[in-house]
Order: C-alpha cells, then structure tokens, then sequence
C-alpha cells in the first residue's frame, strides 16, 4: 500500500508543479491569444490530475485531509473558469447544476467528518475555504435567475476571478505543504496575492485597458479548443 500511495504522490507532485508553472505562464502571457489557451489548456489537464490523485491519497490512502477542501476549491474553479466561456454568457445547462451540488455536498461532509473524527484542523483556514467554495458554487447556482445580459457583461471578470482562484488555491496547497512550520500563514498568504490580482484585473477590464476585447477572447478560447 505504501508503494502504491508513493506512485500517487509522485504523480501528485508533477502534475501539481507542472499546474503550478503553466498557470503562471498563462497569467503572465499575453490574454486572448495561442499561447496563453494552451498553457491554460495544460493547466486544466493537470488540475484533473491533480484532483485524482489528491482524492486518492485522502480517501483511499487517509493522508492531509486538508487537501480534500484545497482540491475542491481548485478543481471546480477550473472547471466553472472553463464553462463561463464555454457559455459565453448563456444560461447555464444540466452540467452546471450537477457540478456545484456534488461539489458542496462533498464540502459538507468534509466539515461533518473533521468534526466526527475529532482531526486537527485550522477553523480560520477550513472556513474560510469553504466559504469560497460556497460563494461561487451559490452564484453559479443561481445563475438560471441572473439576466442573460449580465452573465455577458460578465464573462471575462467570472473566467478571470475564477482561474486566478484555481491558481492560488494550489498555490496554497503547495506552500502549506512545502512550509509546514508556517502554517496558517503559508496557506493562506497565496490567496491573498492571488485576490490582490484579480481586484487589479477587475480594474482594468473596467478601464478597458486589456487590448483583446471579451467577444474576440471568447472567440479566440473556442476555437482553440474546438481543434484539440
């Protein structure tokens, strides 16, 4: 068993720094264009990966449970980061209901099972993960309510705030991990860049000083996709 739960953490790790530095890549790239689809591309399968395997080393393997929430957090940003451009400001399908209730269930019992099984955790670092899950997944659920002209005007704020989540969330991961002897501060430090980023991204798609106009991002996203 622990060879097998090696193997899982070797994968893990890769797939994690390979997350880690492609997210970076497409954060710094140029918006709109080749290159930063397809580091954001590589970002989502390794984001997959990493969600796997973390899933396996805390169900199947019982290793940081703290992880359980990280890759929730992660993962769905990505996954809804992806869809807010897949919809291009349309009313969301099945999928985007699904997801979100899989995903606060899941959150749900985490906190129920931390609490049952008396575990160590950090309430300020648990809660306020959660609480970010829950604020995202609450919107997307209600989004069947929210004027198709909003979700347009949208678009690009809900792909960039939630990508740039994904990013510091594993960032968190990683650092926690990495940095155990500061702890909570490590873990929570990423987030806090990673939201000092996306107020200055809101403000410049506000000022429109972003050189690729949302229709022409969406496009450009799509079509990049539509070949792979």
């Amino acid at each position: 068993m622990e060879k097998l739960h090696l193997v899982n953490l070797v994968f893990h790790v890769i797939a994690g720094s390979i997350a880690l530095v492609t997210g970076f890549a497409a954060v710094i790239v140029r918006k709109g264009k080749g290159r930063h689809v397809l580091f954001g591309k590589y970002f989502m399968w390794m984001i997959v990966v990493v969600i796997i395997t973390g899933l396996f080393g805390v169900i199947i393997f019982n290793r940081n449970n703290f992880l359980l929430v990280i890759t929730l957090l992660s993962g769905y940003n990505c996954f809804s980061g992806i869809r807010s451009l897949k919809l291009c400001g349309q009313k969301p399908e099945m999928i985007d209901y699904v997801v979100p209730v899989l995903v606060m269930s899941s959150a749900i019992f985490y906190l129920y099972y931390l609490n049952y099984s008396k575990l160590y955790w950090a309430p300020v670092i648990t809660y306020s993960t959660v609480g970010a899950l829950f604020l995202i997944t609450g919107y997307d659920l209600c989004k069947w309510i929210i004027p198709v002209r909003f979700l347009k005007k949208a678009i690009m704020y809900e792909h960039a705030y939630k990508m740039t989540s994904a990013l510091s969330a594993i960032s968190s991961a990683f650092s926690g991990t990495v940095f155990p002897d500061y702890k909570p501060y490590s873990q929570f430090l990423p987030s806090v860049a990673g939201m000092i980023y996306i107020i200055i991204t809101f403000i410049l798609l506000s000022k429109k000083t972003f050189i690729f106009k949302t229709k022409t991002i969406v496009r450009h996203a799509n079509q990049d996709a539509s070949r792979a």
